[in-house]
């Protein structure tokens, strides 16, 4: 084999000539000590704040505490292959997670790491887990109605888009059933929905993702997954996660999001335990000194944008267990202080049957109601008060003191009301039927009723008006309205069917109940029955007179004997 010097020089004059002076410096640091999802670092001394780390064995990294000869950092990830001694680098980079339309029906970690088994996600767009929250300038007002499917949400406690409405109660009272009728209401509509569970069971987590699925609302939906067996690092940083995933669609796409923090309670469990690992000086209830600004920041980034932005919308619904109703503790007031409302359920109502078990009485939506279909607003105006009284007076009937007629009138409408804003789990209701049904128990057309049967009133009338007066259906649906033309119109319909319903009859779709239009065959029965009618005098003379004839001949008869 002979060797060319021409060829040697060659490729020796294009190395010299390509060569640069610039040189890749990486910043190396080591493990003092490890444990519980957090390490102590030392060398990394241009380390920032919030930093992302890599540590050898590919686990991501946070740097939380900057200390005078080491940094305490948090572990994204699996740590106990770790040990002291071991290498760790700097990124130079924050925190960040894919975002984008490939995630959408899709179970991800917080990190973005698929947990459904239907291979990787295929998107090169990346968003910082932390952002700022926009200012006032580039937000505009709460105005448009983010519709949740729950008659007793929508028409007292409703929500806009770009809100952030707490939903708050015991363990087990229904606060995830809330948040999920919500996302199942959002099909067919412009919402994509990310639902973030943290520190729940697995199995817990999965059956949401079922009931989803079957639902359809998969279909628009994200689920971000730090469940109870992760690492107390995924739990804390998950929401954050979740949101800068929804921001993408409320920022990149002009559009609206729906964000359920479910729950925000164990986020801040998880952030306390980090908290005291890395030494931070605990403060009430042991949670260290900025834990309101954990939250603060999270739900500050929900906002209805300008239009110069795109007017997109990003609502949030945060969850918060309390226990045993005290909503004065540390976290649930720091987390109702934040937000623009508060859904409050209590187990009382729940185990009474009443579900779901909203409190009306301190359950406040601070902005939405200017965001309210003004159909839904015109009938429910009283109906907060209305249920306020009606607990008032079923309180002191308890006492068996007499009540007078008045009183028992409107403690028999509130029953009445009660049961109307009683829903199934899983059933989100369209806002026209929930303003035809509320309009009707507040005029009082179910007041004859009886209790044990308005939930089947409710929906043989629902599928009454449907069949037989859609142009009422349709009217409602396009300007939102119950005006007095629409009053005299639906009216007398709903007087015939509840005469119908309590006859135990059911209305005909073809007699145009309430159009005093009646068909060829109800008329031809009409005169049947007035025929009979006038015709029963007659017979029963005619039999009045046979029977004096025969007493007659009777009497006639004994004489002669």
């Amino acid at each position: 084999m002979r060797i060319n010097p021409e060829e040697i020089t060659s490729v020796l004059k294009k190395e010299i000539e390509s060569y640069s002076g610039e040189f890749q410096v990486e910043e190396e640091g080591t493990i003092l000590e490890v444990g519980d999802g957090i390490a102590r670092i030392y060398g990394l001394t241009n380390c920032m704040a919030g930093e992302m780390l890599e540590f050898s064995n590919g686990s991501a990294g946070v740097a939380f505490n900057l200390e005078e000869s080491s940094i305490g950092a948090v572990i994204l990830g699996e740590y106990a292959d770790l040990r002291e001694g071991a290498t760790v680098k700097r990124t130079g980079s924050v925190l960040q997670v894919p975002v984008g339309e490939e995630l959408i029906g899709r179970v991800v970690d917080p990190l973005g790491n698929p947990l459904d088994g239907k291979g990787p996600l295929k998107t090169d767009k990346f968003r910082a887990v932390e952002s700022d929250a926009p200012g006032i300038a580039d937000r505009q007002s709460v105005k448009e109605p983010l519709q949740t499917g729950i008659k007793a949400v929508d028409s007292m406690i409703p929500i806009g888009r770009g809100q952030r409405e707490l939903i708050i109660g015991d363990r087990g009272t229904g606060k995830t059933a809330v948040a999920i009728d919500t996302i199942i209401n959002q099909k067919g509509g412009d919402v994509v929905c990310v639902y973030v569970a943290v520190g729940q069971k697995a199995s817990t987590v999965a059956g949401v993702v079922q009931r989803l699925t079957e639902s359809g609302a998969m279909d628009y939906t994200i689920v971000v997954n730090a469940s109870a067996s992760m690492p107390a690092p995924l739990q804390y940083v998950a929401p954050y996660c979740g949101c800068a995933m929804a921001e993408y669609f409320m920022y990149e796409k002009n559009g609206h999001t729906l964000c359920v923090y479910d729950d925000l309670s164990k986020q801040a469990a998880a952030y306390r335990q980090l908290s005291l690992l890395l030494r931070r000086p605990p403060g009430r209830e042991a949670y260290p000194g900025d834990v309101f600004y954990l939250h603060s920041r999270l739900l500050e980034r929900s906002a209805k944008l300008s239009d110069d932005l795109g007017a997109g919308s990003l609502t949030a619904l945060p969850v918060i267990e309390t226990q045993e109703g005290e909503v004065s503790a540390y976290i649930p007031t720091n987390v109702i202080s934040i937000t623009d409302g508060q859904i409050y359920l209590v187990p009382e109502l729940f185990f009474a049957g009443v579900r779901p078990a909203i409190d009306v009485g301190i359950s406040v939506s601070r902005v939405g109601g200017s965001a309210q279909v003004k159909g839904m607003k015109a009938v429910a105006g009283s109906l907060r008060l209305d249920l306020a009284q009606f607990r008032e007076l079923e309180a002191f009937a308890q006492l068996g003191t007499e009540l007078d007629a008045a009183t028992q009138r409107q403690l028999d409408r509130g029953f009445r009301m009660v049961e109307i804003l009683k829903q199934d789990q899983y059933e989100p209701m369209s806002v026209v039927n929930q303003i035809l049904i509320i309009w009707a128990g507040s005029k009082g057309k179910l007041d004859d009723v009886p209790v044990d049967r308005v939930s089947e009133y409710e929906n043989a009338f629902l599928d009454f008006i449907a069949a037989t007066h859609s142009e009422i259906v349709e009217q409602l649906g396009e300007t939102g309205e119950v005006t007095e033309e629409l009053e005299a119109l639906l009216s007398p319909v709903c007087d015939d069917f509840s005469r119908s319903f309590l006859e135990g009859s059911a209305p005909d779709p073809r007699a145009g109940a309430g159009t005093g239009e009646e068909s060829e065959e109800e008329e031809a029965d009409d005169t049947e029955a007035e025929n009979a009618a006038a015709e029963a005098p007659e017979a029963e003379a005619d039999a009045e007179a046979e029977t004096a004839a025969d007493d007659a001949e009777d009497s006639d008869d004994g004489e002669e004997a």
